[in-house]
């Protein structure tokens, strides 16, 4: 117990000094993107087997409502997936363009 009450051993709390987050480095910017480009190109490939399911199976309904909604329907999930295919490649752009301008930037 004796240890608990030493000066030494007690934890400053102090705003300015505790530096909770390690600064990122070049390599974590180069493997946030490598990541990214490869779930964009996964999600690519996923987006492409869809639209060709969709656009070789036709909707086989006789209502003209039924239709009207399967074919909303299938353009709303084609149009998701190649929105995440997009999204995850300009992230993995961006934080490749992050990774280039960090060797151009001081540390302070």
């Amino acid at each position: 117990m004796d240890n608990l009450n030493n000066e030494k051993d007690k934890i400053d709390i102090d705003q300015n000094n505790i530096n909770i987050y390690e600064s990122k480095g070049p390599i974590n910017y180069l493997i946030g993107s490598i990541t990214s480009f490869m779930l964009s190109l996964g999600s690519f490939f996923i987006s492409k087997k869809i639209a060709i399911y969709f656009a070789t199976h036709k909707p086989s309904n006789s209502t003209e409502i039924v239709q009207s909604i399967s074919s909303s329907l299938n353009t709303l999930i084609v149009g998701l997936s190649f929105l995440a295919t997009f999204s995850f490649g300009f992230i993995g752009l961006g934080l490749f363009i992050v990774f280039i301008r960090s060797f151009f930037l001081k540390k302070s």
